[in-house]
């Protein structure tokens, strides 16, 4: 029997402060600039401050990219343009600095912590700090057999969110959430499929490195046959998560779940993060508020869970690389919104009386009509 009781994280989240954001949309107001004509910045911005608790937000001044990285025995099929347990290269990639979200961290200034939970590797190839939160070598094959022991996916759950507090603790102030695995986007459209009441076709979707139809086809397959194993544990998260999860994606749960606990603002990257918090809005159903959606991905699944969640991606590059790096590409937009709510000078009272002059005539001209 687990000792890890899910629902204390409905008790434990909070929504941002509500009396906060109308402070924000007050003082946006009494800015220069008139309210709406920065479009998505002024929610941004409103959010943000919620989420922080203060008017005027402070800027996002340390942020950090966290990817969860694991291979899964789905890839096993062929379901994946890249070779089965390959998560080993494109880890190595992201920590000697020559992957697309290291490039970019590097310019933006922005630390990259990579978190390995099941890749299919010896454990001694990475730093000590990159794999002492490791569960398992690989996840199951979930077409016929579980991703993880019940033990395994409660362990690797409670290993997101010590990761969480890690990160709270060091001072944090924002995540940008990615995986770096492959075969990940199987299960992830497995837990979507399930979670949405739909059927495979409806979430499969190509991958970051596009797979050909019968690529597709296969993994059309391989989504359909773990869907069946999945309803009958639809109402246990922590089930699901050990039938058709894995390590990472459990681990991804809980870390989006201790994030709202913790009031740290996240934002999602790709089919994989964006299914994990599926799964964390299944258990609180509060946390989405702590979450903004980076980018549209095009990956069917995402949209779907997405909608599900009332989440507007931020950007649509067509970015499908994964490795967090849509999300990172939106981290930008979120701090301008920050500097834009907190750096805008307000209107003198001679413009605040004329502008609601002007208001009040447009209104009697309008009531004439």
């Amino acid at each position: 029997m687990s000792s890890l009781n899910l629902d204390d994280f409905t008790d434990l989240i909070e929504r941002p402060d509500g009396g906060v954001r109308r402070d924000a949309e007050t003082r946006r107001e009494r800015q220069i600039v008139p309210p709406g004509a920065l479009g998505r910045l002024d929610e941004l911005g409103e959010w943000l401050a919620a989420a922080r608790g203060e008017v005027p937000v402070r800027p996002v001044e340390r942020p950090r990219v966290v990817l969860f990285a694991g291979d899964h025995g789905v890839a096993r099929l062929g379901v994946s343009a890249r070779p089965a347990g390959g998560a080993e290269q494109l880890v190595r990639a992201v920590l000697e600095g020559a992957s697309p979200v290291s490039v970019l961290a590097r310019r933006l200034e922005v630390p990259v912590r990579v978190v390995d939970m099941a890749l299919d590797c010896p454990p001694d190839a990475f730093p000590p700090d990159v794999v002492r939160h490791r569960v398992r070598r690989g996840s199951g094959r979930i077409d016929i057999e579980d991703a993880l022991t019940p033990e395994e996916a409660e362990a690797a759950l409670r290993a997101g969110v010590a990761v969480a507090d890690e990160e709270a603790d060091s001072g944090t102030d924002l995540v940008v959430l990615g995986d770096v695995s492959v075969g990940g986007t199987t299960p992830a459209a497995v837990l979507i499929a399930a979670l949405c009441g739909t059927d495979a076709s409806v979430v499969t979707g190509r991958g970051g490195l596009a797979i050909d139809d019968l690529t597709w086809m296969r993994k059309c397959a391989a989504i359909r046959d773990a869907l069946r194993r999945a309803r009958p544990v639809l109402g246990d998260q922590l089930q699901l998560l050990a039938a058709v999860g894995g390590a990472d994606l459990a681990a991804m749960t809980g870390f989006l779940l201790q994030c709202a606990v913790r009031r740290l603002p996240v934002i999602l990257d790709g089919v994989v993060a964006t299914a994990c918090a599926l799964v964390a809005q299944r258990i609180a159903f509060r946390a989405p508020d702590w979450w903004l959606a980076g980018h549209a991905s095009g990956e069917p699944g995402q949209a779907k869970a997405l909608d599900r969640m009332a989440l507007e991606p931020l950007l649509e590059q067509g970015v499908k690389v994964g490795e967090g790096v849509g999300a990172l590409l939106a981290l930008p937009l979120v701090r301008a919104a920050a500097a834009l709510a907190a750096e805008l000078p307000e209107k003198e009272p001679a413009e605040e009386t004329a502008d609601e002059s002007a208001e009040e005539t447009a209104e009697k001209e309008q009531s004439m009509d």
